[in-house]
């Protein structure tokens, strides 16, 4: 039985073709995946670990929890600390080091970096082991800095140049002192360091005499755990803590890891999607290979062999199928992952060098995806056939499905079809957390439901096409008759298409829905014409309220400042605005008592009203990050959403309670209106800093339209390998088919039916089974995108469902043009069949 299964395999090369292909692509997105995280990891890994090369421990604030009332204080670093640590025995030197956002422009003004990678520090001395110089000298005062390599290349820069850079403060202009290297992760990954002087880089950085950190080499013959315990007996252990270099370059590789994860986790589940299409295939070549060879395997089992024997044989066959694609698909895998290794590069985020890591789970994994999938899939084809009585299977009386099998067929789809819609409609209610599994469980459980029934919808589905076939003549008929002659087989090569087309749907649905409620929500919530902010999220000084307040045009503004402080014995977020003029610059829906803001009056969003039971009219007290007490008042409380939010109250209140004052936002109105004049005013004022955005309501809806957008792109561009795999099955059920009625076509030919009418039959066949898979899989993309749209809407009350017509019309198109092209190698092999040698065929 054993030789006989690898006969079969040899005999039938061209018809496993497309299964091997089907499965090699699925095995090569699983093993690409993986070479390209590992590498990319490993790379990630290594070039963080040289950055603590010169950290043999490192001595950090020891963090402070909050405590009854009081907001806790981060201790501080000081020069007596510094030189404590100098002077521990085993210790060689202690380097101070301050850290700090410093937003570098290129020659064109425009940031370096993206903002949270652009970052500065201090260059120790004349010379810091930490960042050896390529070129220049160390850095002195404001008017000199350093620059790393990478960036002085990607620039342009060279020492001499004068750059324009921003801290937190007006724009600097300083001259490059000196181009040096480093290992720094940020800078890998397409961000800037520059480096001044320490004590300008405390200055700059608002940290006049202290440190972020102080790093301590140990001296010859002394280990990182010596070092350690020796600092931890001098030092102050109750406002410092330590940590070896070893330690920290094991934490920064754990992160490394964990945030590979996710992008692992990602990619691994559309190489299942697309693994989970691909069974589909397998299963459909299987059943119509074992449908074709019925006889054979009849005769087989009546010279002896077994049940058992013959369901083997057929998972032999699935086994080498399996291993050739294991093979083949870990090969270009390995080619993926390089590729996508390049891509990122080319795409302008740089990436560490590093080898292609190729581990040996790697290997393991690719082989058995490959068998495991390909035998699960051959599995009940196999099952099936040797369950058929020989004499049965000579004479063809199994050849159609009973009754009794359809009717428990559709019964099964019927019953799970209906349990996924109750459970995803029943999950739509639910809170948005809470109904995220129940909807993921009830969108399964109506794809296989589906799944299960397509046999039956395919014909009433293929038949309502039976108009626009008939103008094709006798091609048209033909072609829809042998669509619906075999419904199971049209209903596993369409659920294939129909698979990816759901989830490219549905993910469609819900990216214009909430573009359109961000949309609302920036014009339902601001009022104000712009928002100032930091490029990188960080704070701003409260000198750049007061420049936008002076500037020509402005007619209003107001901060928005967040500071911690205690209410009821928990950590709460405060809001400093002016009181003043925020209600003219917000837009946002009161629900109880009046949107008023100053003295001792505060309004605060539903959500944290509710938390604490406050009404409008409620008194509390708050523990200000000072440690004094205030008694305030709740005088509205308003609906609050994902861009406003929390207690608000003035600033005026605020500021004598806060030891460094800054801004998150600052809303600005003018009396222009927005307009490009107006923003290029702005802008000027605050003298074109590269670290500072002025955007419009319809730029803070472009930027988090540009995320959706990039998620949606690479989405597809992950999915487009299901669709391929689904363009496989497509062409292989296809050429199988036109294998299987080789007789009938020759009859037709021999009738007078001629070649492009046989070409015209088969693509047309293609044709209605790909549309059948796009009609199904784009009604059901719409019904997940509505279901996930009413879960997100309990979060997002500007929430409303927009059907991407002119996208789904396309997707349809897309689905057209599939079985046009999966038809060209099956018509084209059915319109050359010998008509004779067709019609002695079996």
């Amino acid at each position: 039985m054993f030789r006989t299964a690898l006969r079969n395999v040899l005999a039938h090369k061209a018809r496993l073709l497309m299964t091997v292909l089907a499965v090699m692509l699925g095995v090569a997105f699983v093993s690409g995946t993986l070479v390209f995280t590992n590498s990319l990891s490993t790379a990630l890994q290594n070039s963080s670990a040289k950055g603590f090369d010169q950290v043999d421990v490192a001595v950090r604030p020891e963090g402070r929890e909050d405590k009854g009332d009081t907001v806790g204080k981060t201790p501080e670093l000081t020069q007596a600390l510094l030189d404590r640590s100098a002077r521990v025995p085993g210790a060689a030197n202690a380097f101070g080091v301050v850290r700090g956002f410093t937003a570098l422009a290129d020659k064109d003004g425009k940031l370096i970096g993206g903002g949270f990678q652009s970052e500065g520090g201090n260059y120790w001395g004349t010379k810091d082991p930490r960042y050896p110089l390529v070129s220049g000298h160390a850095p002195s005062g404001k008017g000199e800095v350093l620059i790393d390599s990478e960036t002085a290349k990607r620039a342009g820069y060279q020492v001499g140049d004068r750059v324009r850079m921003s801290v937190d403060g007006p724009v600097l202009t300083p001259t490059v002192a000196g181009v040096f290297t480093t290992d720094d992760g940020n800078v890998a990954a397409g961000g800037s360091l520059t480096l001044f002087d320490t004590a300008t880089a405390q200055q700059l950085f608002g940290k006049p005499g202290t440190y972020d950190e102080i790093d301590v080499t140990a001296a010859a013959g002394t280990s990182q755990t010596a070092l350690k315990a020796a600092l931890d007996r001098a030092l102050p252990k109750d406002t410092v803590e330590t940590t070896t270099g070893r330690q920290l370059a094991d934490d920064q590789a754990e992160i490394i890891a964990s945030s590979m994860s996710g992008l692992k986790q990602g990619l691994l589940v559309f190489a299942g999607i697309a693994l989970f299409v691909g069974t589909f295939i397998i299963a459909n070549t299987f059943t119509m290979l074992v449908a074709q060879r019925t006889k054979e395997l009849a005769l087989l089992r009546a010279v002896g062999a077994s049940r058992r024997q013959v369901t083997r044989s057929v998972l032999v066959e699935a086994f080498v199928v399996g291993a050739v694609a294991g093979v083949t698909g870990l090969v270009a895998g390995i080619g993926i992952g390089a590729g996508l290794k390049a891509l990122m590069g080319t795409l302008g985020a740089s990436v560490p060098d590093g080898p292609l890591v190729v581990s040996p789970g790697t290997v393991a994994t690719a082989l058995v995806v490959g068998v495991v999938v390909t035998m699960l899939a051959a599995w009940l084809p196999g099952r099936r056939a040797a369950k058929i009585p020989p004499v049965a299977a000579m004479s063809s009386v199994h050849a159609k499905a009973t009754t009794k099998s359809l009717v428990l067929r559709n019964t099964l789809g019927a019953l799970f079809s209906a349990a996924g819609v109750a459970v995803v409609l029943a999950a739509t209610s639910m809170d948005g957390s809470d109904g995220q599994a129940p909807m993921g469980f009830g969108a399964v459980l109506l794809i296989i439901g589906v799944f299960v029934l397509t046999p039956l919808l395919s014909r009433p589905l293929i038949a309502a096409a039976a108009p626009v076939l008939r103008a094709f003549g006798v091609s048209g008929r033909l072609a829809r008759q042998n669509s619906v002659r075999n419904p199971r087989r049209t209903a596993a090569t369409a659920s294939a298409l129909m698979i990816g087309l759901t989830l490219i749907t549905g993910m469609t649905v819900m990216a214009g829905s909430l573009q359109t409620s961000i949309d609302k929500m920036a014009s339902a919530a601001i009022r104000a014409d712009y928002v100032v902010s930091m490029a990188n999220g960080n704070e701003l000084s409260p000198d750049v309220e007061r420049t936008l307040k002076k500037t020509e045009g402005v007619t209003a503004t107001s901060p928005l400042r967040n500071a911690p402080s205690r209410i009821d014995g928990r950590t709460e977020y405060l809001t400093g605005v002016n009181g003043a003029t925020i209600g003219g610059l917000t837009d946002l829906t009161v629900e109880e008592g009046s949107f008023t803001v100053g003295g001792d009056r505060v309004v605060v969003d539903d959500e944290t009203a509710e938390a604490h039971d406050w009404t409008a009219g409620s008194h509390f007290t708050v523990h200000y990050e000072d440690g004094k007490a205030q008694q305030l008042t709740v005088a509205g409380v308003y609906r609050g959403n994902d861009m406003i939010r929390g207690i608000m109250l003035d600033t005026a209140r605020l500021a004598p309670h806060q030891r460094d004052a800054a801004d998150m936002q600052v809303m600005v109105k003018t009396a222009d209106g927005a307009s490009g004049t107006v923003k290029d005013r702005l802008e000027k004022a605050l003298g074109s800093n590269p670290a500072i955005r002025v955007q419009d309501k319809k730029d803070i809806s472009n930027e988090i339209a540009k995320m959706f957008t990039l998620i949606l792109n690479m989405l597809y561009g992950l999915l487009a390998m299901a669709v391929i795999v689904a363009v496989l099955g497509v062409i292989n059920t296809l050429a199988m088919s036109v294998f299987e009625r080789s007789q009938e076509i020759g009859m037709l030919r021999a009738i007078g039916l001629e070649r492009t009418g046989i070409k015209r039959m088969v693509r047309l066949e293609s044709l209605v089974i790909s549309l059948f898979g796009g009609v199904l899989g784009i009604g059901l993309g719409v019904f997940f995108g509505w279901a996930a749209g009413e879960l997100l809407g309990t979060r997002m009350p500007t929430y409303e469902l927009v059907l991407p017509w002119g996208r789904m019309a396309a997707f349809l198109l897309l689905a057209a043009v599939v079985g046009v092209l999966a038809a060209l190698w099956p018509a084209r092999r059915a319109a050359r069949l010998n008509m004779l040698q067709a019609i002695k065929s079996e």
